[in-house]
Order: C-alpha cells, then sequence, then structure tokens
C-alpha cells in the first residue's frame, strides 16, 4: 500500500507541474500576442521600454563599437601595409623603366648629333673629296696610323687632310684602290703647325706617340697657353685650311704645353678627305730644297 501510494502521489505532482507548465506557457503566448498586436497597433506604445533598454545596453554598445573599431583599424593597417609594399614595388618598376626610356633617348639624341655632325661633313665651303669610314687604326705602337674605306678610285691623293666631325684626324700618307693608310696628329713623325684660337699664338704641334701632342711655341718668352685652350691649324705649309681644330691643352710645359686630340680616332666612325688647300704652296716647298714646309 505505501509504494502505491507513493507512486499515485508522485504521479499528481508530475500532473500538476505539467499542467501549470502549459498554462504558464499559454500565458506567455496570450501576452507575446496582445505585445505584438499593440506593436503593430500603435508602434509608438513602446518606444519608451525601448528607449530605456537601449540607454541600458549603450555602453556595452560603445564598448562593443570601439573594439570593432580598433580591429577594423589594425586589420586596415595590415592591409595597407601590404597594399604599400605592392605599391612602392610598382613604382620603382615604373622608375625603372623610365631610366631606360631616359637612356634610349640620350642615345638617340647623341645618335642624331652625330648623324647631324656627319652631314656637316659634306657641307663645307670646300667640297671634300670623299667620306668614307674609319675601318682601324693602331694604338700600341709610337708609330699611329688609320684606316680609312677609300682610295685612288674615289679620288684620295697623298698628303691630303683627313678630319672628322670634331676636327683633323691626320693626312693620307698611302693610298691603294679602294682604302688608304692615314698618318695619325699622334704619330711620332706628324707635325702640324696650328695657333691659338682667340689669338695670333703659333705654335707646332708634334706628334709623340702616346695619344697626346706635345705643343711648342715659336715664339718662347711668356707662355700665354692655358689648359682648355683650343688650337686650330693655322695654314702654314698649304696641306690644312685655317681654322680647323686640333687640340685642346691638357697640361701647360715651359716651352708650350701637352694637349688631347679633339678628334679620337678611337671614337670616329666616319671621316671626310678633304682637298689639300693650297696645292700650289706644297708642290713649290717639294721641289725648292730652300723651303721647308712641314705639312
Amino acid at each position: 500500500m505505501a509504494s502505491s501510494s507513493r507512486r499515485s502521489s508522485y504521479s499528481r505532482k508530475a500532473q500538476y507541474g505539467v499542467f501549470t507548465g502549459y498554462v504558464i506557457a499559454g500565458i506567455g503566448a496570450l501576452i507575446g500576442a496582445v505585445l505584438l498586436g499593440l506593436s503593430l497597433w500603435r508602434p509608438a506604445t513602446f518606444s519608451g521600454p525601448r528607449g530605456a533598454a537601449q540607454e541600458v545596453l549603450r555602453p556595452a554598445g560603445e564598448a562593443a563599437s570601439a573594439t570593432r573599431s580598433g580591429g577594423q583599424g589594425i586589420i586596415g593597417s595590415i592591409t595597407g601595409y601590404y597594399r604599400a609594399g605592392t605599391q612602392n614595388a610598382e613604382l620603382k618598376k615604373e622608375v625603372e623603366i623610365a631610366r631606360i626610356r631616359l637612356a634610349e633617348a640620350k642615345a638617340l639624341e647623341q645618335e642624331n648629333s652625330r648623324l647631324k655632325e656627319l652631314l656637316n661633313l659634306t657641307k663645307s665651303e670646300t667640297p671634300s673629296v670623299a667620306t668614307a669610314r674609319l675601318i682601324g687604326s693602331t694604338a700600341s705602337s709610337i708609330r699611329r696610323f688609320g684606316y680609312i674605306s677609300a682610295g685612288s678610285n674615289d679620288g684620295v691623293k697623298i698628303g691630303m687632310p683627313v678630319r672628322g666631325p670634331r676636327g683633323v684626324v691626320g693626312r693620307i700618307l698611302e693610298t691603294s684602290p679602294n682604302t688608304s693608310r692615314i698618318l695619325l696628329l699622334t704619330d711620332s713623325q706628324s707635325v702640324l703647325p696650328v695657333r691659338l684660337d682667340r689669338e695670333n699664338v703659333i705654335a707646332f704641334a708634334e706628334g709623340r706617340g702616346d695619344g697626346l701632342l706635345q705643343i711648342r711655341l715659336i715664339n718662347l718668352g711668356i707662355n700665354p697657353l692655358k689648359k682648355g685652350d683650343v688650337l686650330v691649324t693655322s695654314g702654314a705649309g698649304g696641306y690644312y685650311k685655317p681654322g680647323m681644330a686640333v687640340a685642346i691643352v691638357a697640361e701647360v710645359t715651359d716651352d708650350g704645353a701637352i694637349g688631347r686630340v679633339i678628334s679620337d680616332p678611337a671614337a670616329t666612325d666616319f671621316v671626310s678627305v678633304e682637298p689639300i688647300w693650297q696645292p700650289d704652296s706644297v708642290k713649290a716647298a717639294a721641289q725648292s730644297p730652300d723651303i721647308a714646309l712641314q705639312p
């Protein structure tokens, strides 16, 4: 009997609990339905409670917003760092390409300038005999010769001056039908009458065989030459016309100077063979033993 009464009382309690749960759930559903109907019918009815709830939750919302903003700032900084690295790499590539294009533009400008100088070879007051390529030159011996791709078939003759775009290179020493050998200014056997471009200071430019010229003044005394002075042909001897650039003073000495050739054969592609400026004077000097004119 005792065990049966316990089971019976336990069942009633369970039933009461289930019933109470249903009642509470029904009341809650009814309240929810009433509140939902009021919110749909008059939305402003619960503005006060909503405002109060928002005020209560505002600190937590601000904290969450600050945390979210900080996280976005960190992510944005990291993203910006990687983007900046990518942009810097792209900018470096663009700068490198720009440098290459600038170098190409400068090279093109230099090439245009060189072509203009070559055109000037054929536009001198005295027509040139031939324009040829300088195909070779000696550089390791005290004897300095050059070779051009024009010869007797082109009208080239022994003794004719040879000049590059910048100045005198030398004179014709030997000819063959299609090539010629040049005695360069720096050869130890080359002697050329020159003068200072700004004054009537006369000198001789003698080849030293080492790529330089020995400038010897005719009138010794106070040396008027200065470093950087330009020496040009004087016209004496009859081979070279006056005013052709020859050398730049590199070092002043007691009796003159040491000069650098303006028209360096190593940096010259094309040359112009000029006619002898005063052939009658050259012939007269060759026929008369009393006259010694240096070419």
